[in-house]
Formats: C-alpha cells, sequence, structure tokens
C-alpha cells in the first residue's frame, strides 16, 4: 500500500458511517398532552406589535421517543399540582388534564422507564415534571443550566433538584451545540438559542413517517413562521433571528415536517396518543 491510499485508509476509518447507511433503529415516538394555555392577548409574543389584541389558545406538548429499548422524554409540561384547575397571571390562563405519569402508564411505561429527560428550554411550561424522572439523564442546554445556577433563578432551580442542587447526584449533560442523544443520527438535539440563552429544538429521523422537527418554543404558532414574530420576552433578538434561519434551512434541506409544539393546528401531524409515529 502505498504511503497515499495508508493516509486516506486511515482517514475513512476515523470517520463514522452516515446513519442511512446503518441498519435502521427501532424508533418510534408519541405526543402527550401536557397542558393548556389560554391567552387573552398574543401580544407579548411579538415585540413589533404583531398580534396585539389577538386571543389565542395554546396546547403544551411533550414527547416520548423509544430508540431500542431505550427512551427519550423531551419537555415536561406544567407541574403535576396543577392537574384539575387553573391558574391565571397576565395574559395567561393554564391548566393540566393529565399527568405525564397517567399518560406513559397507557402505553406501559413508569417514570423509571426513561432513560433521557431533555427540555427545550428552562420555561415552567416545559420543566414542570421534570423531577419526577430523577433516575433519568438530564439533556439541557448549557446556557440555560448556566442561567438556573447562577443564583438568580431559584425556583427553577428547584425544578431541578436531582441533577442541579447542591449536592445532586443525577447525571446532566448541558449540551453547547447539538447533541446526538442515541448515537445513531435518529435523534439530534440542535441549538437554537435566543428565546432562552441555551434554548434547543429536537431532530426526530422516524422510518416511515420521515424527518420531524420539534420546535421547542423557538416558535409558538405558524404565524411567527410567516412574519417572524419574536416574543418580547425572548432573552436575545438576534439570536432568535439567528435560530429561525437555521431552524428553517435545517427543514428545507431535511424535507422534514415541522411541529410546532404549542400551535393546536399542528396536533394532526402526528397520531393521536397512544398511538405513535413511526
Amino acid at each position: 500500500m502505498t504511503k497515499a491510499k495508508g493516509l486516506l485508509a486511515a482517514l475513512l476509518a476515523g470517520i463514522a458511517m452516515p446513519a442511512a447507511a446503518q441498519d435502521a433503529p427501532d424508533i418510534e415516538m408519541w405526543r402527550l398532552h401536557c397542558g393548556t394555555i389560554e391567552l387573552s392577548d398574543t401580544g407579548p409574543f411579538s415585540d413589533t406589535h404583531l398580534y396585539d389584541g389577538e386571543a389565542r389558545t395554546l396546547t403544551d406538548s411533550c414527547y416520548v421517543i423509544r430508540n431500542g429499548d431505550r427512551y427519550l422524554l423531551w419537555d415536561a409540561g406544567f407541574p403535576a399540582a396543577l392537574k384539575g384547575s387553573s391558574a391565571s397571571q397576565a395574559v395567561f390562563t393554564i391548566s393540566l388534564d393529565l399527568t405525564l405519569a397517567e399518560q406513559l402508564a397507557d402505553i406501559a411505561l413508569s417514570p423509571a422507564d426513561i432513560d433521557f429527560v431533555a427540555v427545550s428550554h428552562y420555561h415552567d411550561d416545559h420543566i414542570g415534571q421534570a423531577s419526577e424522572f430523577p433516575s433519568a439523564e438530564l439533556l439541557i442546554g448549557s446556557g440555560d443550566a448556566a442561567a438556573i445556577v447562577s443564583g438568580k433563578m431559584e425556583a427553577t432551580r428547584a425544578q431541578f433538584a436531582p441533577w442541579l442542587a447542591e449536592g445532586a447526584t443525577g447525571k446532566v449533560n448541558r449540551i453547547a451545540g447539538d447533541h446526538d442523544v442515541f448515537g445513531d443520527g435518529s435523534v439530534t438535539v440542535v441549538a437554537m438559542p435566543g428565546h432562552t440563552p441555551g434554548h434547543k429544538s429536537l431532530v426526530v429521523k422516524l422510518p416511515r413517517t420521515g424527518t420531524l422537527m420539534l420546535t421547542g418554543d423557538l416558535y409558538h404558532f405558524e404565524e411567527q413562521i410567516e412574519n417572524r414574530g419574536v416574543p418580547a420576552f425572548n432573552t436575545d433578538r438576534a439570536d432568535t433571528l439567528a435560530s429561525f434561519h437555521r431552524f428553517n434551512q435545517m427543514a428545507d434541506n431535511l424535507d422534514a415536517t415541522i411541529i410546532i409544539q404549542h400551535d393546536t393546528r399542528h396536533l394532526v401531524r402526528l397520531p393521536e396518543f397512544p398511538e405513535s409515529a413511526k
């Protein structure tokens, strides 16, 4: 073998086989209902007054993804203590009908079966039941983790007690960029900062359904894609716009179906629970 061929062989040996060339993973995904949000005024969701005065109903979605015998929970909804009641603050009225544990039982799972809990970001409607999965590995954006442990967000930190409290022993992965959850390219946490410092979205590649992109809170409803509405409560406007651009290009290039987690119109893009997308 010539020196050039030897170098080429060594290079190729160090490159992982593309996921498409590997055996297709045994994977499926369920959408769980994690609450309802009634907005008396959608104005705060645009810092340029695009939605002032509009009332709107949002859903709160969580997802369970099975890859072989390993399970990922993506987002954790409102706290279980809200079940059967509602709470109001400013333009928001929130409610919860079923807990995650109750819905998991419908597909023969318990919190102990969940290997990874990944949160798109640190807002209450995405983390409320996370602490009920203490044996799982927490996947969280490094920017969000830094904010939570900064001493300025102690109430939020309490939601992550198994992983981020003083002396916590739970395994946590503070993700700076993108992260291949199962190591086979089927599920990737992707960096989409701006809504919060470490905000993430999720790319899921299913054998039959195709590629799905779960937004987290990059978008809350379709109109934000169309008119680039940036919520007034986002932490960084420029990062948000850059994430819009990256997300949209990724969706185009991957021929992905976008799932806006809060948009009730997107519920039909996945099977109704307890059916799964495969």
